[in-house]
């Protein structure tokens, strides 16, 4: 029987800096939230201003957001209670879930909101109401990194949720969330400025 999943030290020392068994090879953080932070601001066409990062663990991403935008700001959200006691005060992380973004009091709305590595382990039950709430926060882009059931992966499995990509796909149409490539999506009041192709419609 597998014990309950701890988001603890022992966890992020095994998955994120031990080089045996890291999920993320070196300075491929690094790429992803450039990526990321460029997508936006092209199509917002200005620098971002803000950035929501919601299943942040340790709040990786929030130095290098404040080495490429210092006045953009970061405010994270993990379930971690080890992570927010550590990096909570440094990295501006508070306590919460998926599922509970709309009652932590986040101060939105946020240019960026990123989701990186989480959706596949959140509750079912969790993930409609958490994407309508994020789909309200948006102003630019959500860059949400999901693997289904339909992937190869290595790394942590334990807990991890195989589902469909078409559950997903009517998950992210229902909070009125546009695929636009790449993990990222718009608000669909913001796809006018989309084309089709990107959005994978002939």
């Amino acid at each position: 029987m597998k014990t309950a999943k701890q988001y603890d030290r022992a966890y992020f020392e095994r998955w994120y800096r031990d080089d045996r068994t890291r999920v993320h090879a070196r300075g491929a953080l690094e790429r992803k939230v450039h990526f990321a932070v460029a997508a936006t601001e092209h199509l917002l066409e200005r620098p971002i201003r803000s950035v929501l990062d919601v299943g942040c663990g340790e709040g990786v991403w929030q130095p290098l957001i404040h080495a490429m935008r210092p006045a953009a700001r970061y405010a994270g959200v993990d379930s971690s209670e080890y992570a927010v006691r550590r990096f909570g005060r440094r990295r501006n992380l508070r306590l919460g879930t998926f599922g509970t973004l709309g009652e932590i009091g986040l101060e939105g709305p946020f240019d960026l909101i990123v989701c990186s590595d989480v959706l596949h382990y959140v509750p079912s039950a969790e993930i409609p109401r958490g994407l309508e709430v994020l789909a309200e926060m948006l102003t630019g882009v959500a860059f949400i990194e999901v693997f289904t059931g339909a992937d190869r992966i290595e790394g942590d499995l334990h807990e991890m949720k195989p589902r469909r990509p078409s559950l997903y796909d009517r998950w992210f149409s229902e909070a009125g969330l546009v695929h636009c490539g790449l993990y990222c999506f718009v608000r669909a009041d913001f796809a006018a400025g989309i084309t089709a192709f990107e959005r994978g419609r002939g």
